[in-house]
């Protein structure tokens, strides 16, 4: 790819307020506990991944729907203005919805959309990205609402941003 593109892998995922329970050390007689409390907040995350040089875009959202896909792609189209954006992507329902597909035609030459075959998560790097995130961020941990989850969902943001190799180690596409 030239100078004038830029290949992304992108996706989005949910993280939840209810817990994750891992694998974690305890005292022996003292088994782990995590709070819980009845509702279910969360904050769906779109993201992509810049597999040559560990650069991330984060873009956190209310929901995962057509609409916030389309405020995902404007986030791109900012960070990369004037090049092609390549992006490498599942067959979500959302990438293909006709809101979509209008705003493509209208104002989609910057966007070049690569679909990876149907149930294949393990070929788009960035699922390692939202293993790492939620090993981090919610397994065994308790967030007591949506903003909790939100300054979680911060830090690590702040954390890779400080760390692109790292990224791509996690990533598996580290040399």
């Amino acid at each position: 790819m030239g100078s004038d593109s830029v290949l992304l892998y992108i996706d989005e995922t949910h993280i939840r307020s209810y817990h994750v329970l891992r694998t974690t050390w305890s005292e022996v007689g003292h088994q782990k506990q995590v709070p819980t409390f009845g509702h279910h907040a969360h904050v769906s995350l779109f993201g992509a991944v810049h597999v040559h040089d560990g650069e991330t875009v984060l873009h956190p959202a209310g929901a995962a729907n057509a609409t916030t896909f389309l405020d995902f792609l404007r986030v791109l189209k900012e960070r990369y203005p004037d090049r092609l954006i390549v992006l490498v992507l599942d067959n979500a329902r959302i990438h293909h919805a006709k809101m979509v597909r209008e705003c493509l035609r209208e104002e989609g030459q910057c966007f070049h959309f690569l679909s990876l075959p149907p149930y294949s998560p393990q070929l788009n790097p960035i699922e390692r990205l939202w293993k790492w995130l939620k090993d981090t961020v919610i397994a065994n941990v308790f967030h007591k609402d949506r903003n909790d989850i939100a300054q979680a969902i911060a830090r690590f943001v702040d954390y890779i941003h400080e760390r692109p190799e790292e990224v791509l180690q996690r990533l598996g596409c580290a040399a």
